[in-house]
């Protein structure tokens, strides 16, 4: 058993509080010691009481799936003697209600796009099996009952979605 640690802090500063008209910044500190701005997201609580330019909880419940995913795949493809030269994943998070009528992250989308080097190169059906592998092992996957999609891209240039 392990135990993690991250640190969030607020501060109100001189704002009243009780308008409901405060900041939502604040600070997200990680047991390695990275800090990062984080505040509510624009599509919850209204600028400028929200900052689009920090990570909201909605960004980082997506960002740690999509890296929990790539980094059980990037372990399954070592193991197979696979040399991946690049992972990219633009991981896309809705948010809607649920039949109970309750917001929540319903459903997150993984899209990778994995390119490898060598002379050992999987076929589309070994890629599959490592995406599968690493999702049935990815802990934060294993710990939430929002729907975690893994649509892996073949032939696109990497970045060119929106």
């Amino acid at each position: 058993m392990a135990n993690y640690t991250t640190e969030v802090i607020w501060s109100r500063g001189d704002q009243l509080f009780v308008d409901n008209k405060y900041s939502r910044k604040h600070l997200l500190r990680f047991d390695g010691g990275i800090e990062v701005q984080g505040s509510s997201s624009p599509h919850v609580v209204p600028l400028p009481y929200s900052d689009p330019a920090a990570v909201d909880p909605e960004e980082t419940f997506v960002a740690a799936l999509s890296s929990c995913h790539m980094l059980w795949f990037l372990s399954l493809a070592a193991q197979r003697k696979f040399i991946v030269d690049r992972y990219h994943d633009i991981a896309i998070g809705t948010l809607g209600k649920r039949v109970d009528g309750r917001w929540a992250m319903t459903k997150v989308t993984l899209r990778p796009q994995v390119s490898f080097v060598g002379e050992r190169q999987p076929t589309r059906a070994e890629v599959e099996a490592l995406h599968h592998g690493a999702h049935e092992r990815c802990f934060i996957a294993n710990s939430v009952t929002t729907e975690v999609r893994c649509e892996p891209v073949y032939g696109e240039a990497i970045g060119s979605r929106e």
